[in-house]
C-alpha cells in the first residue's frame, strides 16, 4: 500500500468541506477523484500533498516515497526557455553528462596513474549515467514536449512570455520527467487538444508510478484509471473500475437505496394508518396498542431519500420550427493571417438533423471556421449559404453580451419573462449557479462564469441550428451530462467544436477533422473515427518519449533487482493490507446492518452489533499501526 487516507476532515471558516471516509492506493495504481464542483476534490489533493493540514484524520504515505503535484494554476517564473525548463527536471543526470565531458577532456591530457584513475572514474560514471537513462534523456524531453503540443519552434521560447495554459503544460511535462512514486494531477487535460490528451493517456497508462487525478474528462478517466474516489456530501469512498463502471454502479446503488426508502415510507404509512384506526376505537386496549406502535415507530431509524443533484434540473432546448433539408453549405473557404495559412478551399455541408463535430489541433482554425459561418469574421475567400427557415444560435466562449448592471437571475428574467422563478433557478442550476449565486452581479463574474451564463441563455433561445464552441468548458460532469441529454433530444442541427471526447462520442454522427489545412470527414462517433483513422493511416505509438522508451536494459535490470530485494518485506506488508481490507469490509457490513430498520428498533441486537463493531475498530487501528511500522 503506497497511500491510505482515513477519516480526513477539513473545514474552512467553520464550514465543513471533508468529513471523513477511506481509500487507499497501491504502487502503480491509477485512480480519479470525482464529485460536483465544490465537493472538496482539490482540498483532498492538497491534504495529501501537505499543502493543507487536516483538522482530523490521517494521510499515510509509505516512507521515502516521492510525491509530485500539478495544481490547476501555475505561477511559473523561470528565466529558462521551454526546453531547458523541462530538462531541468533531470538536472542530476545532466550534471553527470557534464562531468563525463570534463573527464573526457582530462583523459586526453593525462598519462600514467592519473590516467588510470580518471579512466576508472569515467567507467563508473558512464555506468551510472546509463542506469539513469542518460543516453535517452534528450529524446525523452523532446518526446514529452511534442506530446504536450509544443512544436520544435517553441522549444527556445522563454517561459516568462508563456500564457497560463502554456505554463501549465510546461509544469506538467516537468512533473512527468521527475517520475515521482505518486503523481497528483488536478485537471491535467485542461489546455490540451485531443492529440495531446491521447498522448498523455498512453504515457500515464505505462507510467511505472501511482496516479491520483481530478478530472472532468470522462473519456480520459475511462482509459487511464482503474479506481474511482467519490467525494459526496463531505465524505469520500473508493469504488473499483473506471468512470463508466463507477457511473453504472452509482446508478444501481441509488436505485436500490431509493427502493429501500420507498419501502420504508410504505411501512411508515401503514403503521400510521393502523395507529389512527386503533385510536379511533377509543378503547383502553386499542389505545395501548396504538401507543406501543407509536413507540416502535419513533425508534425506527428513518432512511433519507437518496439525493441526486439532477433531480431538480431539467434542461430543454427551444426549437424554432423545421428548417429546410439543406441547413448550411460552405464552399472553397480559405483563411490566412499574415504569413500563416490556416486552411484553403474547405467545403462541407450540413443537412437537417446532423450532429457534426469539428475537431483538430489547437491553432488549426476550428474557431475561425465557426466565426466565419456565424458572420463574426469575413473569410479571405469562399461562400457560406444557409438553407430555408434556418434560425441559428451561436455560443462563443470568448464573447458574451450582458447588461453589467443586472444579476444572473435578472438577466434571464428580462430576456425570458414567461419563465417562472422556479424555472429560472432550475435552468441556472444546470449551469452550476445555485442558491444565492443566482443573485450575483454580472459585473463580478469570472470568464468561466460568463461562459456558463452565455450558454444558459443560448439554451433558451429558439433556434433549429446550434453552433457551439467548446460548450463543456467550465462545466462539471453532472452539468455536462444534463447538457448532453438536452442536445440528444434536440431535433434540430448541431455543429460544434469540442475537446471533450466523451461529449463527441455521445452526440456526434459525423466528424470533420481539420488537419494540415484540409478537412477529412468520418461518419460515426469518436470511437468510429478512431477506428477508421487507424485503418486509413496507422499512427505512431503515442508512447514515444514516455518512460517505457527511455528504459535501458541496464535500468530495467536494476529495477528488477530492487524489486527482488523488496519482495520479502512486501509479502508481509500485503498480508497486513489484506487483513485491513477484510476488517474494513466487515465493519462496513456491520454498520449497514445496524442502519436497517428492523435492527435499529431491536435494542438487544443493536447492542450486540455495536460491541462487535467496537472490537473491529480496535483491531483495524492496531493493524494500521503495524502497517505503518512495516512501511517505514
Amino acid at each position: 500500500m503506497l497511500l491510505a487516507c482515513r477519516d480526513l476532515c477539513k473545514s474552512f471558516d467553520a464550514f465543513p468541506v471533508l468529513q471523513g471516509g477511506y481509500f487507499h492506493l497501491e504502487e502503480k495504481e491509477k485512480a480519479a477523484v470525482v464529485g460536483i464542483n465544490g465537493a472538496g476534490k482539490t482540498t483532498l489533493l492538497n491534504l495529501i500533498s501537505g499543502a493543507l493540514t487536516p483538522d482530523d484524520g490521517q494521510v499515510l504515505l509509505t516512507r521515502g516515497a516521492k510525491l509530485g503535484y500539478l495544481t490547476q494554476h501555475q505561477a511559473l517564473s523561470s528565466h529558462r526557455n521551454i526546453y531547458d525548463e523541462l530538462a531541468s527536471a533531470r538536472q542530476a543526470v545532466l550534471d553527470m553528462e557534464k562531468q563525463l565531458r570534463q573527464l573526457e577532456e582530462a583523459i586526453a591530457r593525462e598519462k600514467g596513474e592519473v590516467l588510470e584513475s580518471l579512466m576508472a572514474r569515467y567507467s563508473q560514471l558512464s555506468q551510472d549515467f546509463e542506469a539513469a537513462g542518460g543516453y535517452a534523456i534528450r529524446s525523452e524531453v523532446t518526446g514529452v514536449l511534442k506530446g504536450l503540443g509544443f512544436k520544435e519552434a517553441d522549444f527556445s521560447r522563454p517561459c516568462s512570455v508563456l500564457s497560463g495554459g502554456e505554463k501549465t503544460r510546461v509544469a506538467l511535462g516537468k512533473l512527468l520527467l521527475t517520475r515521482p512514486d505518486l503523481m497528483l494531477l488536478d485537471e491535467p487535460t485542461n489546455h490540451l487538444d485531443i492529440a495531446s490528451v491521447s498522448w498523455l493517456e498512453g504515457y500515464l497508462k505505462d507510467y511505472p508510478g501511482a496516479l491520483l487525478l481530478v478530472s472532468h474528462d470522462r473519456y480520459f478517466m475511462d482509459r487511464v484509471v482503474s479506481k474511482i474516489v467519490e467525494v459526496e456530501s463531505g465524505r469520500f469512498r473508493m469504488v473499483s473500475g473506471n468512470y463508466s463502471q463507477y457511473a453504472e454502479k452509482k446508478a444501481a446503488e441509488r436505485a436500490i437505496a431509493l427502493k429501500q426508502y420507498q419501502n420504508q415510507q410504505q411501512i411508515i404509512r401503514h403503521q400510521e394508518e393502523v395507529i389512527a384506526r386503533l385510536k379511533s376505537f377509543n378503547r383502553e386496549k386499542s389505545i395501548k396498542r396504538a401507543e406501543s406502535r407509536e413507540k416502535q415507530l419513533e425508534k425506527m431509524v428513518r432512511l433519507e431519500k437518496p439525493r441526486e443533484i439532477r433531480d431538480a434540473m431539467h434542461l430543454s432546448l427551444k426549437e424554432a420550427g423545421l428548417s429546410g433539408e439543406m441547413v448550411l453549405s460552405v464552399e472553397e473557404l480559405s483563411q490566412q493571417f499574415g504569413e500563416k495559412k490556416l486552411f484553403e478551399n474547405l467545403s462541407f455541408q450540413l443537412r437537417r438533423g446532423d450532429k457534426c463535430a469539428l475537431i483538430g489541433e489547437n491553432g488549426s482554425g476550428k474557431t475561425t471556421i465557426l466565426k466565419a459561418v456565424t458572420d463574426q469574421l469575413r473569410p479571405d475567400r469562399g461562400q457560406i449559404r444557409f438553407g430555408a427557415q434556418v434560425v441559428s444560435g451561436y455560443y462563443d466562449q470568448e464573447q458574451h453580451n450582458f447588461d453589467e448592471s443586472r444579476t444572473l437571475f435578472e438577466e434571464i428574467r428580462e430576456s425570458y419573462p414567461s419563465l417562472s422563478d422556479t424555472q429560472i433557478r432550475s435552468h441556472l442550476a444546470a449551469f452550476l449557479f445555485t442558491g444565492d449565486e443566482v443573485f450575483k452581479p454580472i459585473s463580478g463574474l469570472s470568464g468561466g462564469e460568463r461562459g456558463r451564463l452565455s450558454l444558459a441563455k443560448l439554451m433558451l433561445s429558439p433556434c433549429n441550428l446550434l453552433i457551439l464552441d467548446e460548450p463543456t468548458n467550465h462545466l462539471d460532469i453532472t452539468s455536462r451530462e444534463i447538457l448532453e441529454e438536452a442536445l440528444e433530444r434536440f431535433e434540430g442541427t448541431l455543429f460544434f467544436v469540442s475537446h471533450d471526447r466523451y461529449f463527441i462520442n455521445r452526440l456526434a454522427g459525423r466528424i470533420l477533422e481539420l488537419e494540415q489545412q484540409n478537412l477529412t470527414e468520418y461518419l460515426g462517433n469518436y470511437d468510429a473515427y478512431l477506428e477508421k483513422k487507424s485503418e486509413r493511416a496507422p499512427q505512431p505509438s503515442p508512447h514515444k518519449g514516455g518512460p517505457a522508451s527511455s528504459d535501458s536494459a541496464r535500468e530495467r535490470q536494476l529495477k528488477k533487482e530492487a524489486e527482488t530485494r523488496r519482495r520479502r518485506q512486501e509479502n508481509e506488508l500485503k498480508k497486513t493490507e489484506a487483513l485491513i481490507e477484510e476488517k474494513e469490509a466487515a465493519l462496513a457490513e456491520l454498520e449497514a446492518q445496524m442502519a436497517q430498520p428492523e435492527v435499529a428498533t431491536n435494542a438487544g441486537r443493536l447492542t450486540e452489533l455495536d460491541l462487535t463493531a467496537r472490537a473491529l475498530k480496535a483491531e483495524i487501528e492496531a493493524l494500521y499501526q503495524q502497517w505503518e511500522g512495516m512501511s517505514q
